[in-house]
């Protein structure tokens, strides 16, 4: 329906995707605001798009990756420097509040974690993020990014290899 231009059926669409797509953004982008413009404007295009869209596959994996998309071409063409999600580090540690010593570290570690994932190369930050937030498949990421699956495997080594490197405490 929607890609006879149908505009009702294409907003069912932005209201069924809209989530996934922004939570693809955010990690991508690292900023909310950033993602909400990244997701609206992954609409904008996928809606001038809708005519290169194979309706024999899903439209989730087709949307997601149009996102992700946008956003490493916005990464690559602005340079941008990532900061920590900080919302997510505070909401992270509302399980172990009552023991402070263990919050402290819990939040010091889930920092850590983040800044060490955010100084990751750009397409290996994109794949952990996906594998491991969103608990993608390897063949959805490809799916999702535009790459083969070696590449996706790869990177995901590659990834975590760099980031047990500067994670370790020997280091």
């Amino acid at each position: 329906m929607a890609l006879q231009a149908d505009h009702q059926a294409f907003g069912e669409l932005v209201r069924r995707y809209q989530t996934p797509v922004f939570n693809v953004c955010y990690r991508i982008m690292g900023e909310r605001l950033e993602a909400e413009d990244m997701t609206q404007e992954t609409f904008l295009r996928a809606h001038d798009r809708l005519g290169t869209y194979d309706a024999d596959r899903p439209f989730g994996p087709w949307i997601r990756r149009v996102g992700a998309n946008l956003c490493l071409n916005t990464i690559k063409r602005r340079q941008l420097t990532m900061l920590p999600l900080d919302e997510e580090l505070e909401g992270s540690t509302t399980r172990v509040e009552e023991r402070p010593e263990v919050a402290r570290v819990y939040a010091e570690r889930s920092e850590a974690i983040r800044d060490a994932i955010l100084e990751l190369p750009v397409q290996y930050r994109v794949v952990i993020e996906l594998r491991h937030f969103f608990d993608m498949s390897y063949r959805e990421i490809a799916e999702a990014v535009g790459l083969p699956l070696s590449d996706v495997k790869s990177h995901l080594f590659r990834a975590r290899k760099l980031l047990a490197e500067r994670l370790s405490p020997d280091v």
